[in-house]
C-alpha cells in the first residue's frame, strides 16, 4: 500500500472510529435527553458500521464475506434512523411511539432472519443482485420521506430573507450529508464512472469532522436539537385557539373513547388533534392547568362514576381496567384525588 492509500485508509478508518465515539456521546453523555439524540446516535452507529465495511473491504478484498453481510445489515437501518431522527425533531416527539418500535423490531427480525437463512458466504449472488437492491430501495424511500419531513426547514435555509437558526442549519446539514452518502454509494453500486465505495467513506469522514467541529465550537449544544426553540413554552395559546383546541380534545376523547387505552401517550393524543406534542403539553399545562395524566384520568374517573351509578354487577377493580387504568392501586388513587372519595365509599353513597 503506497503512502496516498495509507493516508486514505487512515482518515477513513479514523472517521469510522470517531463516528462510533460520537454515537456513544449522543446516547449517553448529552445533558438533556431528547429522542433525537438517541436516533442520531443509532444513525451514526449504523453509518459507522456501513462505512467501516467499505473501508476494510476496499483495502483488503480477501476479508471474510461476513464483513460484507454485517455492513449491508447496518445499511438496512440507516434510512429508518434518519427518518425517525428528523421526524422526532420536527414534530417534537420525545417518547418513541409504539408504531416506531414495532417497525424497527419488524425490520430487525426480517434482516436477522434473512442473514441466518441466507448467509452471504453461501449465497453471494443473492446478496449482490437482489438483497442489496432491496436495501438501497428502502434507504432511498427513507431519504425521500425524510426530505418531505424536513422540507419546511430546507426552504428556510435557501430563503435569503430568513435568518436560519443553529438547529435549522444542523438538521439540514445532517440530512444533506446523508443524502450525499446515499448518492455516492448508489453511483458506485450502478458502476458510474469514477465512483468508488471509498468515496462514501471520505464524504462520511468529512461530514463527521464538520459535526465534531460544530460541537466543539459551541458552548451550548442542547438548542441544536430543538427546531422550534424553547421560548414558546412559557407563552399561552391565545383564547380563540384555546377554545377550538379544547372542543377538539373534548370531542375526540368522548367520541373515540381514547382514555380507555391504558397505553395512550401525549404523542398519540397530539396526532388525533393534529398538533405537536409540545403544543399539546403547553396547552394542557398553561391553559387547562393540568398535566397530561390528570387530563386523561379525569375522563376515566367520570366514566367510572357512570358505570358505578348504573350497576353494581361489576367489581371496582374491573371498572378501573375498563376505563383505562392499568392497575388497581392507580385507579383507586386517581379516583380519590378527583372525587375526594374512595371507589367503595362512592359506590355505597350512590347505590
Amino acid at each position: 500500500m503506497d503512502t496516498s492509500k495509507e493516508l486514505l485508509f487512515f482518515f477513513s478508518a479514523l472517521g469510522v472510529f470517531n463516528g462510533i465515539i460520537l454515537g456513544v456521546y449522543f446516547f449517553f453523555f448529552t445533558k438533556k435527553k431528547y429522542l433525537t439524540n438517541y436516533f442520531l446516535g443509532a444513525l451514526l452507529f449504523a453509518l459507522s458500521i456501513r462505512i467501516g465495511k467499505s473501508v476494510f473491504v476496499y483495502f483488503d478484498s480477501a476479508l471474510p464475506k461476513m464483513y460484507l453481510q454485517i455492513g449491508l445489515t447496518a445499511c438496512f437501518f440507516i434510512g429508518p434512523c434518519l427518518y425517525y431522527f428528523l421526524k422526532s425533531a420536527v414534530e417534537e416527539i420525545n417518547i418513541m411511539p409504539k408504531s416506531w418500535k414495532v417497525t424497527l423490531l419488524f425490520l430487525g427480525i426480517v434482516i436477522v432472519t434473512v442473514g441466518i437463512l441466507f448467509p452471504y458466504e453461501d449465497y453471494p449472488e443473492l446478496w449482490r443482485h437482489y438483497f442489496i437492491r432491496v436495501i438501497y430501495l428502502q434507504w432511498f424511500v427513507c431519504i425521500v420521506l425524510s426530505g418531505f419531513t424536513i422540507k419546511t426547514v430546507l426552504k428556510k435555509i435557501v430563503d435569503k430573507n430568513h435568518k436560519s437558526t443553529p438547529s435549522e442549519v444542523w438538521f439540514s446539514t445532517l440530512f444533506l450529508g446523508n443524502f450525499l452518502l446515499f448518492l455516492f454509494y448508489f453511483l458506485a453500486l450502478i458502476g458510474a464512472p469514477s465512483a468508488t465505495y471509498i468515496s462514501g467513506a471520505i464524504v462520511f469522514s468529512f461530514i463527521l469532522y464538520l459535526i465534531i467541529s460544530i460541537l466543539l465550537y459551541r458552548k451550548k449544544t442542547d438548542d441544536l436539537f430543538l427546531l422550534n426553540g424553547q421560548k414558546s413554552s412559557v407563552k399561552k395559546i391565545d383564547s380563540e385557539e384555546a377554545v377550538i383546541l379544547s372542543e377538539k380534545l373534548e370531542n375526540v376523547m368522548i367520541e373515540k373513547e381514547l382514555y380507555k387505552n391504558s397505553n395512550l401517550t401525549l404523542q398519540d393524543l397530539a396526532q388525533e388533534v393534529n398538533i405537536s406534542s409540545h403544543q399539546l403539553s403547553q396547552f394542557l399545562n398553561n391553559n387547562v392547568g393540568k398535566n397530561f395524566t390528570s387530563f386523561i384520568n379525569e375522563f376515566r374517573i367520570n366514566e367510572a362514576c357512570k358505570i358505578i351509578k348504573s350497576s353494581d354487577k361489576f367489581t371496582l377493580e374491573s371498572i378501573g381496567y375498563d376505563v383505562g387504568f392499568n392497575s388497581k392501586s392507580t385507579f383507586f388513587a386517581a379516583f380519590k384525588k378527583h372525587t375526594g372519595k374512595t371507589p367503595l365509599n362512592y359506590q355505597l353513597q350512590v347505590l
